[in-house]
């Protein structure tokens, strides 16, 4: 009888614990090298590769566009454990605000810019 108390009461502090980690309210806690840490809500970092054409294209499309971003190369230390950080491994990656769009999707890119005040697509 003691026994199935004392399960009850750690099945219930349990419960509650869960219920109260479920329903904090805020942000997730991002990894320290997650370029979302410095990019606020209208801040971009464009996660890109020397050789990778798409990253050449939207490096292109953003400089024509007057579009105001950071560049991290995945082939630096700092690039690495950004894409490690963002859980990503193809690029281009880019981060609008808090917001990740991987690859060089146009529709995605646009809608995001938007938002901010860019017409680039």
């Amino acid at each position: 009888m003691r026994l199935a108390a004392i399960l009850l009461m750690v099945g219930i502090g349990i419960g509650i614990g869960v219920s109260i980690w479920m329903s904090r309210e805020g942000t997730p806690v991002l990894h320290p090298d997650d370029p979302r840490n410095t990019t606020g809500e209208r801040g971009i970092v464009l996660l890109v590769a020397d050789w990778c054409g798409y990253c050449r294209k939207l490096q292109s499309d953003f400089e024509h566009g007057n579009v105001r971003y950071r560049t991290l190369d995945v082939e630096t230390d700092e690039g690495k454990r950004a894409m490690n950080a963002l859980g990503m491994q193809e690029v281009p990656v880019t981060v609008i605000g808090q917001d990740v769009i991987q690859g060089y999707d146009p529709a995605k890119l646009g809608s995001k810019l938007a938002s901010l005040g860019y017409d680039l697509y």
